[in-house]
């Protein structure tokens, strides 16, 4: 998830059972391939916009040394939660995604879960590239998914979803502008207050995500300074299909001088 301040107290209580159909086991498997492949098999990497922290400890139970970064106080909360049950060695910053800050520069960047949908603007893509080009060791990689525009226009836009849960229940309201790539949908959720209490509060909130085409992501990893490697259908190392619903982007740090062995 993004580290935007939609997240908020509601989302965030909920936020493990909406998404309770995610791989994540496969992605972080996925994710670590990558990394060693690039000879990246430990170290310190950074998880941006963490959310509740999911991929964040898994990444740190295979060996990495990992910072979490995201905007929501909650979603934070409930991340040191699972850090503080799981005993993993994980720092988390409250910061946006946009304007981060580390106190050095770490072997990788990843992101996942739509992240970087949640950039409006061709120019907000370009600036948290950049600032990842910035804390990234000398040729140091960034991994990042995206949510495709066939997902939001043939599999989201103009659809309704709803669950019913014993814990949280939802309704899911989405609608796609095809000419601004822009996904609004509204989320209606009703957490229970109390365990064994059948009361629940409910919440309202509005999210927006962006669909950007492959080539629009080249063009803001070039204009950010990094290195495009490649694009891959999701957990694949297929290229993009016309009917891919998420991909996977790698670009490399460029600009810092490596050290000569």
């Amino acid at each position: 998830m993004w580290d935007g301040n939609a997240y908020e107290a509601g989302f965030a209580a909920a936020y493990d059972t909406f998404m309770g159909n995610i791989p994540y086991e496969e992605w972080a498997d996925y994710v670590q391939e990558i990394l060693k492949e690039h000879g990246i098999p430990d170290g310190l990497v950074l998880d941006l916009g963490c959310g509740t922290g999911n991929m964040t400890e898994l990444l740190a139970a295979r060996g990495y040394d990992m910072i979490g970064v995201d905007n929501s106080q909650d979603m934070l909360w409930a991340a040191t939660e699972k850090r503080n049950r799981s005993g993993a060695d994980i720092l988390y910053l409250c910061q946006d995604m946009r304007e981060f800050e580390l106190y050095g520069t770490v072997r990788a960047v990843v992101s996942v879960c739509d992240s970087m949908n949640y950039m409006m603007e061709h120019g907000e893509l370009v600036q948290v590239f950049s600032l990842v080009n910035n804390y990234l060791d000398p040729g140091g990689l960034l991994i990042f998914d995206l949510k495709t525009e066939y997902t939001y226009r043939e599999l989201m836009g103009n659809r309704t979803m709803a669950e019913s849960g014993e814990e949280c229940s939802f309704i899911w309201e989405n609608q796609y502008d095809r000419e601004t790539k822009i996904n609004e949908y509204d989320l209606t959720l009703f957490v229970k207050e109390e365990e064994g209490q059948e009361l629940y509060r409910g919440y309202k909130e509005t999210h927006f995500q962006r669909a950007y085409s492959t080539e629009e992501i080249k063009s803001a990893i070039s204009e950010s300074g990094m290195e495009f490697l490649a694009v891959y259908d999701a957990c694949t190392r297929q290229a993009p299909r016309n009917d891919s619903e998420r991909i996977y982007v790698i670009a490399r740090e460029q600009g810092k001088e490596r050290t000569k062995l």
